[in-house]
């Protein structure tokens, strides 16, 4: 990855706690942090346990970047941060922010989890901020880890030092869950048991949103926030569907890791050609120029979400990533600065199908046979 990004790259656990440590590391507890309003409610969470206030951006309907135009200079100001989302891979607007930041002396710090194939202004994703994290959950498929990218390389023995103060020791059953846990997975969804497969995610504490959102408990959150920085309070929110995001990797996830990583130029091959395909359809928004992003997801926009979501259930064809509503909607101005314009977002995380590109065509296919309509902002009884 190293010789990928032109950076010094850091391992760790997972991205969200690569994210814990740029954000300690960068910012002042009590800073205010830019961010994207459509966004994992976990990335939300560790921003406000490293003692952070976020303030939500507008964004761009077409595809969920933000957009800069539409921030106030009333935001811009008293920023300690800016944070990217790359949603689903497609890129924020970096060389314009990375401009801003450098003109308000403020670090850039690009969550690129969806995004370790794109490009933006012929350069990587990840290659612009002050530091950038990665997750090799998504494109790589090793379920663990992430590594955190810095712009200086002067700077990798403390950020190693402070990501090693936040490790777990290593523990032989969670080493034994992760080895069992592809093969359990391809067993139950073999025999058509996918009900029973997310039963036994669940219980490996995989994944346990009943609902798009998890919770917020604003009592307990509000408690929480006293005691800010730090993860502890945080734990039972920053942990949701990855139990393990600070354990110190053993050598089984160590080696699949590897082994996966060795493939990366094959999966996003297989990702850019099935965008393609997605992005041919009337459900996608336009492509912007360039050469096709290999996407994690694409965000189909569709007018009945829900139905469409039951038509590929039907098929066998499972959605996640969607984050609806937005975080400001989810949390309310107790915990976060909202965004100013709120309408765009809104009426993206409300229609976005979040599509597996490699299996576009089956995608294709079902929404077809369903009859799905796009969505289209102004439609009567759609908003926005």
């Amino acid at each position: 990855m190293r010789h990928r990004l032109g950076r010094e790259c850091l391992y760790v656990p997972s991205c969200r706690l690569g994210l814990y440590v740029a954000l300690r590391h960068w910012c002042p507890p009590g800073g205010r942090v830019l961010m994207s309003p459509v966004n994992d409610d976990v990335i939300f969470f560790v921003v406000l346990a490293a003692g952070l206030r976020p303030v939500q951006a507008p964004l761009d309907a077409r595809d969920g970047s933000i957009d800069m135009a539409a921030v106030p200079e009333s935001d811009w100001r008293g920023l300690s941060a800016v944070l990217t989302t790359n949603l689903y891979g497609n890129p924020d607007p970096a060389p314009g922010l990375r401009a801003r930041c450098d003109a308000l002396g403020i670090p850039l710090i690009e969550d690129a989890a969806h995004a370790i194939g794109s490009e933006v202004g012929g350069r990587p994703v990840g290659g612009f901020g002050d530091a950038s994290v990665f997750s090799l959950s998504k494109h790589v498929g090793a379920k663990t880890g992430g590594f955190l990218t810095v712009a200086d390389p002067a700077l990798r023995k403390g950020l190693a030092k402070a990501r090693d103060e936040l490790l777990s020791p290593s523990r032989l059953g969670a080493e034994i869950r992760y080895a069992l846990r592809p093969y359990a997975e391809a067993g139950v969804r073999g025999l058509r048991m996918v009900r029973a497969a997310h039963a036994a995610l669940r219980l490996l504490g995989q994944e346990e949103r009943e609902d798009i959102r998890m919770p917020l408990r604003p009592g307990e959150l509000r408690r929480a926030l006293a005691g800010a920085p730090g993860l502890t309070d945080f734990h039972s929110w920053v942990r949701v569907d990855m139990h393990d995001y600070r354990l110190r990797p053993g050598r089984t996830r160590l080696r699949r890791t590897e082994r996966l990583l060795a493939g990366l130029d094959e999966r996003l091959d297989a990702h850019r050609r099935g965008t393609e395909r997605l992005l041919a359809t009337a459900w996608a928004a336009p492509a912007a120029e360039g050469p096709v992003q290999p996407l994690f997801r694409v965000p189909l926009l569709v007018e009945d979400r829900d139905a469409a979501i039951a038509a590929l259930a039907g098929h066998r064809v499972s959605t996640g990533y969607l984050y609806d509503p937005p975080l400001d909607a989810y949390a309310g101005a107790a915990f976060t600065d909202p965004s100013p314009s709120p309408g765009p977002a809104a009426w993206f995380a409300r229609h976005a199908l979040p599509a597996d590109p490699r299996r576009a065509d089956q995608v294709i296919a079902v929404l077809t046979e369903l009859g799905a309509r796009p969505a289209v902002r102004g439609r009567a009884g759609v908003g926005g």
